[in-house]
């Protein structure tokens, strides 16, 4: 009977102190509040730098034990924080993006534009590899756009994802039954074909989100209705091609777009450049995309960073220029 009784007893007093022992954090989290660090100048006044890197989404990202916050939450964490900051005279949005879903880009579109209505701070784009579709669609509210030599942007339009499975489900001998209560409530279902009806329904739908895109690129950018046109193509362009339809304002380079964002708001040559981080980096410069450390890189066999929506193939509307799943 000791013996039972002595292992009751280890049990116990290695839970209790598991209850008592600190807790050991691998990897910083999400939760840790953003901080301020000065990567350039020493004078009054700051220009903030906030990288947006990958598709626009508002889904958390999750890497093997690491879940991310999406890229919505932690570029509206900035503006917000810098919106407390009176000092904050501009903003250069570093983008290499290819979009996203059409309401995740929406949404920072409208905040990018509140931000500059509340602070009266002078926004400027710098284009890296890629801002296209989405990419492009939140670069609209800036007032000046720089495109790196190389950038790709354009790809304004559309794209509509509904997986369809019902071919390998007929080959397989697996059916779905559905019951509804009007003709059209599994409509996008990736069981069965679209009708013509639904098809009509969704073109009407992506004609509307697309018109809405150019209205916001002919409210920006007053670019006329020819070159406008060409743009609605929906191709992508070099930064050369776009400076010429108007889409930019300038090529250049980081540095620069820095520069012009100190002239805009008149600040001095040596006012502050600063960026927002979970976790402070050595030798930290304008290249660096990441706020903290909790990605997690070194745990990931493959980082796609694709949010959830693409990955699991969930329907709907995206601003995005993703080859690898576009259709005819």
């Amino acid at each position: 009977m000791r013996r039972p009784i002595s292992i009751v007893a280890v049990v116990v007093v290695l839970f209790l102190i598991g209850c008592q022992a600190p807790k050991i954090r691998l990897f910083p989290s999400a939760a840790d509040p953003l901080n301020e660090y000065t990567l350039a100048g020493e004078e009054t006044g700051k220009v903030l730098v906030i990288p947006i890197r990958g598709t626009i989404s508002d889904a958390p990202k999750r890497q093997f034990i690491i879940t991310r916050p999406s890229m919505v939450q932690e570029v509206v964490s900035q503006l917000r924080k810098a919106q407390k900051d009176p000092e904050v005279k501009a903003l250069v949005l570093k983008i290499n993006s290819p979009g996203g879903s059409v309401t995740a880009s929406d949404i920072l579109y409208n905040e990018i534009v509140a931000f500059k209505q509340k602070t009266k701070a002078k926004v400027v784009v710098v284009m890296m590899g890629v801002a296209a579709s989405g990419g492009y669609y939140i670069s609209l509210p800036a007032d000046y756009i720089l495109a790196h030599p190389t950038s790709i942007t354009g790809s304004v339009g559309v794209l509509f994802i509904r997986p369809d499975v019902a071919g390998l489900m007929d080959k397989i001998g697996i059916d779905v039954e559905v019951s509804k209560t009007g003709k059209n409530k599994d409509m996008g279902s990736p069981f069965r074909q679209a009708t013509a009806e639904e098809r009509q329904i969704t073109k009407d739908m992506i004609d509307q989100l697309g018109k809405r895109f150019l209205d916001r690129i002919a409210e920006h950018r007053k670019i006329d209705p020819q070159r406008l046109k060409e743009i609605s193509s929906a191709r992508i362009f070099l930064a050369d091609d776009a400076l010429k339809l108007g889409m930019v304002d300038r090529i250049g380079y980081i540095g620069e777009a820095v520069g012009l964002a100190k002239k805009l708001a008149e600040l001095p040559e040596n006012a502050k450049v600063v960026v927002y981080r979970r976790t402070e980096y050595p030798d930290d410069n304008l290249y660096n995309t990441s706020t903290s450390h909790y990605e997690g890189r070194g745990l990931s066999i493959v980082s796609l960073d694709l949010p959830a929506s693409l990955t699991s193939f969930q329907a709907g509307f995206y601003y995005l220029w993703q080859p690898g799943v576009m259709g005819e």
